[in-house]
């Protein structure tokens, strides 16, 4: 594990946030839920290559927006397997306290609308694409 991964990992932790992204003395924190922190730096239009996130469930779409900021390693709570997979595939190094077979919606009685959306997605750009859809769907 990176130290800035480890120190991602250990503000998690320490506050109530859902994720942070660190490298060196730059640290992004955000306790918004899904996938709203990463689309937003996203928007920012800063790289953040080579940074480190700890994040607390990533899933499939969570997975495609970390491979578009660029950081170079992740470590979740919780990720799903299909995250884990998109990871591995984009060179990013993963480490995980536990994988699940899919990710579930906030009232758990199903998949996560944004891994669903997601699922046949042919590459980072076409998955964020489909996240920006669904996420107006749901919003509608």
């Amino acid at each position: 594990m990176r130290t800035d991964t480890r120190r991602a990992a250990a503000r998690l932790e320490q506050r109530a946030l859902t994720c942070v992204l660190c490298r060196g003395e730059a640290i992004l924190e955000s306790t918004a839920r899904g996938v709203a922190p990463l689309l937003g730096w996203l928007d920012s239009g800063t790289s953040f290559a080579d940074f480190s996130a700890a994040d607390k469930v990533v899933g499939a779409g969570a997975a495609y927006l970390y491979v578009l900021l660029g950081v170079g390693e992740v470590y979740a709570a919780v990720i799903s397997e299909p995250a884990w997979e998109i990871l591995t595939r984009f060179g990013v190094s993963v480490l995980f306290e536990q994988k699940v077979p899919h990710i579930v919606n906030r009232t758990g009685d199903g998949h996560c609308p944004i891994e669903t959306a997601v699922a046949d997605a042919a590459d980072p750009a076409d998955a964020l694409r489909r996240i920006r859809s669904r996420l107006a769907e749901l919003r509608a």
